[in-house]
């Protein structure tokens, strides 16, 4: 992509309300734009980075059978009213149709997906299955104050399973914990990330949530360092030592709450009479986990934990670009470079602007590609390129014949 086709760039002026860190540098390096107070517009770079972040998590979902569908956004009042959530959901935004018809935005989708399924389930030669979506949920938070990380218009890939019994649960729950983890290591939060238990169990004495350390964080867990499992504060009272293997010598760390796992059971199932017939004809509810993990809020909360004072560091495999090419006054030799790159398959964002080297330097910076593959008069003297990691300080000189070697 070249620099001068994009048509967003950086910005210096940021809207006055905005304070948290991630929207504010989003804001900045042209990822994001704020509509209302947590309400954002993806522009391209951003849009990159999280479909990266959504393939990921598909991929890992795919792996232990989820099946991807898209539910509707508009859930009627009657199925909400069925599990006594019109009332008693404080987020939800509700709404009337032309036809007086009253809806709510969808905030989490288990009014929808659970007669959806009843549809298509009749014996226990139906189950077990899982399916999942990508989709925008709307929530009336009242105090939407952290960017990406407490929206009211988010992405969310929300999971659910249906099982004959408790058992089944259990095993695809723990299949469901390591594809999670997966997650999180592949987006590089992996050891900052802790499996964490929560308040919230339906049929369960816990839910769990996975929580990134960060000083940007509105929780407080407690972690054990030999588990590399935490405790949620709002259960440390009852659970006061490490579930796993005792420990009492917790730490208390401020974290984000990127995903969050619950064990349903019926309570979903039993609300709209998912029913199946066993082996022997005899009728049984059917039983349900459900698996949330929020790409958006995963996105703020990378950008919480990978940047520096002059601006982000993106994770290489969900970097808008990989290389992020700067012309200093040398467009000829750098767009044959470009021509090169694009060729074997890089993604490559080409500064081919006629703006000064200190803004070049200063975008570059902001906007975070891992690499940053500079040329000028002083490298083609040369015959190279400079080339920069991001995270570095360092730079090296590179040939141009060689250029295409130095990524193997």
């Amino acid at each position: 992509m070249r620099q001068s086709q994009l048509f967003t760039r950086t910005v210096k002026e940021l809207p006055k309300d905005e304070t948290s860190y991630n929207a504010q540098t989003l804001i900045r390096a042209g990822f994001i734009d704020k509509v209302a107070a947590g309400v954002y517009s993806y522009l391209p770079l951003g849009k990159r980075v999280l479909d990266k972040i959504c393939r990921v998590i598909r991929e890992e979902m795919d792996v232990i059978g989820g099946q991807e569908i898209l539910m509707t956004s508009l859930i009627p009042k009657e199925y909400l009213e069925a599990t006594d959530r019109w009332e008693n959901f404080d987020v939800l935004f509700r709404l009337k149709g032309g036809d007086n018809k009253e809806y709510a935005l969808g905030a989490t989708h288990e009014e929808i997906v659970t007669p959806l399924a009843k549809k298509f389930i009749l014996s226990y030669k139906d189950l077990p299955f899982s399916v999942y979506q990508i989709q925008t949920k709307f929530r009336n938070e009242k105090r939407a104050k952290a960017g990406l990380m407490r929206g009211r218009e988010f992405l969310m890939k929300d999971m659910y399973s249906f099982h004959t019994d408790q058992a089944d649960l259990d095993a695809y729950y723990d299949r469901a914990v390591g594809a999670y983890n997966k997650i999180f290591q592949r987006l590089g939060l992996g050891e900052i990330t802790y499996f964490t238990y929560a308040a919230g169990g339906t049929f369960s004495k816990y839910s769990h949530e996975f929580q990134t350390i960060s000083d940007a964080g509105e929780d407080l867990i407690y972690v054990c360092n030999h588990c590399h499992i935490a405790i949620n504060k709002e259960i440390i009272a009852e659970q006061s030592a490490c579930p796993q293997c005792g420990n009492k010598e917790l730490a208390e760390k401020k974290a984000i709450e990127v995903g969050n796992i619950f064990k349903l059971g019926t309570k979903f199932s039993g609300s709209f009479n998912v029913v199946y017939k066993d082996d022997e004809g005899h009728d049984n509810q059917a039983v349900m986990g459900c698996y949330g993990i929020g790409p958006s809020r995963v996105m703020g909360t990378i950008v919480e934990t990978f940047h520096d004072d002059k601006g982000l560091i993106w994770p290489e495999n969900i970097a808008p670009y990989k290389i992020h090419l700067l012309s200093l006054g040398e467009n000829e030799a750098a767009a044959s470079v470009y021509a090169d790159l694009i060729a074997a398959g890089f993604e490559v964002l080409f500064d081919d602007r006629e703006i000064s080297a200190g803004e070049k330097f200063a975008d570059a910076d902001l906007i975070g590609c891992p690499y940053r593959v500079l040329v000028s008069k002083k490298t083609l003297v040369a015959a190279s390129v400079e080339i920069k990691r991001r995270s570095d300080d360092t730079s090296s000189l590179v040939a141009i014949k060689d250029l295409m070697a130095y990524w193997k």
